[in-house]
């Protein structure tokens, strides 16, 4: 009984996966953070690509039709 308690302690198989967990939600929220951040230039520079490509300037953000 006593070595099921102190394996219950001991273990650190579920920390790792914890860890890997925590350390993964901490990339996510901080590629959103960049995201939300950088919106208006990832927009300039996707507008600048359909108007590269299609030759029609799009004017309001929005993809041509």
């Amino acid at each position: 009984m006593m070595e099921k308690m102190k394996a219950l302690f001991v273990e650190e198989e579920g920390q790792g996966m914890t860890e890997y967990g925590l350390v993964l939600g901490i990339i996510a929220v901080a590629v959103v953070g960049a995201l939300t951040l950088l919106r208006e230039e990832i927009v300039t520079m996707f507008d600048n690509v359909v108007t590269a490509v299609t030759g029609r300037e799009t004017g309001d953000g929005s993809t041509p039709q």
